[in-house]
């Protein structure tokens, strides 16, 4: 009976507890994604991941990248607050600044030349 559940255990204990719950948070979502003038620079169907626990969220294009960059990385440093940073191809994690939660749309973050939203 031991013997059926090895592999099981095994696998439970080999991936990392961050891979397993980030896979289970990761889902489909509408974002879009405004410049300093409010025009649209990005407005498609993307990969939405929650990781942290705290309503930290990362968004990737669903193929091909998403305003220039890999993934869009969005930091809770409190409540209503957050650290905006995209990940560029060349592996540079750049800092796209504060953004704050919109009080008219709960799924928008607003920074001072940027939003991002995810649906």
């Amino acid at each position: 009976m031991l013997k059926k559940f090895l592999p099981i255990l095994f696998l439970s204990t080999a991936l990392p507890l961050s891979f397993i719950q980030s896979s289970a948070l990761a889902g489909k979502a509408l974002c879009v994604i405004k410049g300093a003038s409010n025009e649209i620079l990005f407005r498609d169907q993307c990969i939405f991941e929650q990781f942290g626990g705290n309503g930290s969220f990362s968004i990737r294009a669903m193929s091909g990248l998403i305003v220039n960059r890999e993934s869009i990385n969005v930091y809770i440093i409190k409540p209503g607050m957050a650290e905006v940073r995209g990940l560029t191809t060349a592996g540079i994690n750049s800092r796209w600044g504060e953004a704050r939660r919109s009080n008219s749309d709960q799924a928008c973050w607003i920074g001072d030349d940027f939003t991002i939203c995810a649906y």
